[in-house]
């Protein structure tokens, strides 16, 4: 699906999307336990919010072993990238997504122990 200013709107209107692409950033990837874990919410909660996202065309996902990593899609427009940089900065340091990243692990004490 090609992203367009309707779609990622209309993805962006729900809170726990918004919290998700927060805690992603622009190189990042992350596994679904750890959304789950960040955002204190049952997994089949978790993976229907991803799953709409990927539709939308604002993730990728793949998968390994057990488990699915997502990361923002690496052909998105220039003008949804800024559209999650000034969405980003209007959310730092406010919650939830500040509560969110602190139950986020740091990237060095991530690792295949982090998920199963």
């Amino acid at each position: 699906m090609t992203l367009t200013p309707e779609n990622l709107t209309r993805a962006l209107a729900d809170l726990t999307r918004l919290r998700i692409l927060m805690l992603l950033g622009p190189s990042g990837e992350r596994c679904v336990c750890e959304f789950t874990a960040a955002l204190d919410l049952p997994q089949p909660k978790i993976s229907r919010h991803l799953a709409v996202l990927r539709e939308a065309g604002i993730l990728l996902d793949r998968r390994a072993g057990l488990w699915i990593h997502y990361r923002l899609h690496p052909d998105l427009p220039g003008w949804a990238l800024d559209v999650f940089s000034a969405i980003a900065r209007g959310c730092a340091g406010q919650n939830p997504f500040a509560a969110d990243r602190q139950r986020l692990a740091p990237p060095e004490e991530q690792g295949a122990e982090t998920c199963g």
